[in-house]
């Protein structure tokens, strides 16, 4: 059967990538905030408010992403990746037409564009694992990585390409915010089905030429013991996994809905001893620094890209414990010192790169180290639940930051933002304990 001509494996991560490309529309929600905050703006949407959207997204994403997984071999990853690319679509495109308020960006953005992303993201890593049993952790990295490049795209191009979008496009008669939101999701649809066409599995017994998969029980054996949910599920392993998911996310995601915000915050305070509020230039200062903290966001995106394909191949070389161990802790410490680091542009940037780098590899390193623990063969309905993890931090990050925030009462100091992320290094320090301590499970 490995001699049997079949599909070149690398389109798999073409496919891969074109979709994730797609779905990284959410990492580009920072973009809008602004826009939707402003007190004199037409939305006026509270902190807590933009972070609810956002975190709505995530949380179905997660939530979408367990039925999906357990569905994946009923339905087919074709379809399904398909059928993920369509409702992302048609939530943006909703969003486009009716999204005046809180509620129906929430439902449409939020619920239905969330659901979306939830039903196609785990096709490519399923059917990447198997395609690549050989390097799953440089698989994984690489068919998620244009989750983080999609949202450099995203925010630069609604933002400051060209002028931006947000600034200078009208579709039907929609403002700058919605009319981005029905391109985007017209372009959405159409890239996710372009990739799914190549979401299919390998023939059945088929192996990459020259590998030979190690024995079980072997030392090298990782993957080759199956376990199904309701196993893998009683397993210290599982909690201790999903646990330090949460803990490492949480960080990349406050940061991710916060750093428009917080950069805005920080750098212009930096200067209010020389500016009065009151003069002109004070105005232009505020446009400075929205302009930095969005360079930092794109940084912070291409970073989480790239973290996904390098934080994968170094656990393929390390193994994937130390590496989880290894991110969380420098994950922990950038986190610390970030509000120290963002009251400076280079600060900032260089702070906003450290934690997309950090916060892209646990999409590397959590399927390969759940396809290490409970096996290649059921990754794909058992990353469900440990990605869920994702979606209890993409509501507790992005609502700690909003909460302070919104306490603050519009106060220009930037103080607001320090208890928020004290709380997520210490989070992230207390997952690298975990996973110091963690063993693969025995069957």
């Amino acid at each position: 059967m490995s001699n049997e001509k079949v599909m070149n494996r690398w389109l798999v991560v073409v496919g891969a990538i074109l979709i994730q490309l797609a779905l990284g529309a959410i990492y580009a929600w920072s973009v809008f905030t602004p826009k939707l905050t402003a007190a004199d703006g037409a939305y006026q949407f509270t902190a807590g408010q933009a972070a609810w959207i956002f975190s709505a997204g995530l949380f179905f994403f997660a939530l979408v992403m367990i039925w999906a997984g357990r569905q994946l071999a009923t339905i087919g990853p074709r379809k399904l990746a398909m059928a993920g690319g369509l409702v992302l679509g048609l939530g943006y495109i909703l969003a486009g037409f009716f999204g005046s308020s809180f509620t129906s960006q929430l439902i449409f953005i939020g619920i239905i564009g969330g659901s979306g992303i939830g039903l196609a993201y785990v096709v490519p890593i399923a059917v990447g694992v198997k395609w690549f049993p050989d390097k799953k952790g440089m698989l994984t990295g690489l068919a998620v990585a244009g989750f983080g490049f999609g949202a450099t795209i995203w925010v630069k191009w609604a933002g400051s390409w060209g002028g931006g979008l947000l600034n200078n496009l009208s579709l039907a008669g929609l403002d700058g915010i919605r009319s981005v939101f029905l391109l985007y999701g017209i372009i959405f649809a159409a890239m996710v089905l372009i990739g799914s066409f190549v979401m299919v599995d390998p023939p059945a017994g088929w192996l990459p030429e020259g590998y030979t998969p190690p024995a079980a029980g072997a030392a090298k054996a990782t993957g080759t013991v199956n376990f199904e949910t309701n196993e893998m599920l009683k397993t210290p392993q599982y909690f201790m996994l999903i646990i330090t998911f949460i803990f490492s996310a949480l960080a990349g995601l406050m940061v991710i809905y916060c750093i428009k915000l917080f950069g805005i915050d920080a750098l212009t305070y930096s200067k209010l001893q020389t500016l009065d509020p009151a003069n002109e230039n004070f105005k232009d200062t505020v446009a400075w620094a929205s302009n930095i903290a969005g360079t930092a966001m794109a940084f912070y995106a291409i970073t989480n890209g790239l973290g996904r394909i390098a934080w994968g191949m170094i656990s393929d070389k390390i193994g994937r414990k130390v590496s989880l161990f290894l991110m969380c802790l420098l994950q922990g410490i950038i986190m610390l010192a970030f509000y120290k680091l963002g009251a400076t542009e280079a600060g900032l940037i260089i702070a906003a790169c450290i934690i997309g780098f950090n916060f892209g590899g646990n999409f590397a390193l959590f399927p390969a180290a759940t396809a290490d623990f409970f096996g290649n063969a059921t990754v794909g309905k058992n990353y469900g639940f440990v990605f869920f993890g994702y979606g209890i931090a993409g509501i507790v990050g992005p609502q700690i930051a909003g909460i302070f925030k919104d306490a603050a009462k519009g106060a220009t100091d930037p103080s607001a933002w320090v208890t928020p992320f004290i709380i997520a290094g210490a989070a992230c320090l207390a997952g690298a304990v975990i996973m110091l301590i963690a063993k693969a499970p025995k069957k």
